[in-house]
């Protein structure tokens, strides 16, 4: 019979903690090719500079010094765990090589809680807004006459409407992709195994669990499209042709260039009809062949 001693349960946290970290390290995530990562010094973040896009002029005379319109967007950091209680009698008998397991299972979901949330947000970009607003995807987001944001206001669509399953263009080509990954915390796994603890007293279990703090937000509506209509040539052309087309205020183009196709796993065929095949069952050859990458996630289901 296994006693309870510190040292024991030293060494059963070293290695359940080694087991979350060797299943988080070798998990695959895919949150990383919809979001720039941020790190977070605060409870929240203010992104006021999101609206402006930098560009260049010829230099004659002074510098010409844009007061751009800022934006009051932020984003809150959340706190999130996941606690695993352990009997205490479990480890008495010698019965923890069930739970090593479920170890690395925690450290899985860590590892992918990023994509949950960042799919997550792209699923509810129709009713979420973004700096300017209006819905992250939306046919009237405004764009204005001149590079301060004011004068006349023309609007602008980074989404259709239809009946099907929706899927996504973006450009990730750019420092800041459509989506922010806030994180104030890394996920790490705790554990409370004190004898004079109260709940080891009252409950007879020791306690472990992952703490982590972070969030999500939009950033720029011009770097993504929603579609909600078939995964066609057709459809995908115009989408990709919209956002091509997008101009910043004042009326430079963007030089917007979709560089990755999101779909759920319902549309993994479609997605690699479109934009994956070199040639056609008919034996045509497929001009977007390889023109975006595509990104199946079940994160969209």
């Amino acid at each position: 019979m296994t006693t309870t001693s510190s040292a024991l349960l030293a060494s059963l946290y070293t290695g359940f903690r080694g087991e979350f970290h060797r299943v988080y390290s070798e998990t695959p995530s895919d949150f990383a090719n919809i979001a720039t990562v941020i790190s977070s010094t605060t409870s929240s973040s203010t992104y006021g500079w999101l609206g402006q896009f930098p560009s260049l002029q010829e230099w004659v005379g002074n510098r010409v010094i844009k007061d751009m319109q800022a934006h009051s967007y932020s984003i809150t950091n959340k706190l999130h765990e996941s606690t695993l209680g352990i009997k205490r009698t479990a480890i008495e008998d010698d019965e923890v090589g069930i739970y090593r397991p479920l170890f690395g299972e925690m450290g899985r979901a860590a590892k992918v809680f990023p994509d949950e949330l960042c799919f997550g947000l792209l699923k509810k970009g129709t009713q979420t807004a973004c700096f300017d607003g209006q819905s992250f995807f939306d046919t009237e987001h405004p764009v204005y006459a001149s590079t301060d944001g004011s004068g006349p206001v023309t609007l602008a669509s980074n989404f259709d409407e239809g009946t099907g399953p929706a899927w996504y263009l973006l450009d990730n080509s750019r420092i800041i992709k459509s989506v922010i990954f806030q994180e104030r915390t890394q996920p790490d796994l705790q554990a409370i195994t004190a004898s004079d603890d109260e709940a080891v007293f009252m409950r007879d279990e020791y306690r472990y669990g992952i703490r982590y703090r972070c969030n999500v937000g939009f950033a720029f509506w011009q770097l993504a499209y929603c579609s909600k209509k078939p995964l066609t040539d057709e459809n995908f052309n115009a989408a990709y042709d919209a956002m091509a087309a997008l101009k910043a205020d004042g009326g430079r183009p963007l030089g917007v260039r979709p560089t990755h196709l999101i779909v759920p796993t319902y549309l993994r065929t479609a997605a690699h009809e479109v934009c994956v095949v070199g040639r056609r069952g008919n034996g045509a050859d497929n001009p977007n062949a390889g023109i975006v990458t595509a990104v199946v996630t079940p994160w969209l289901n």
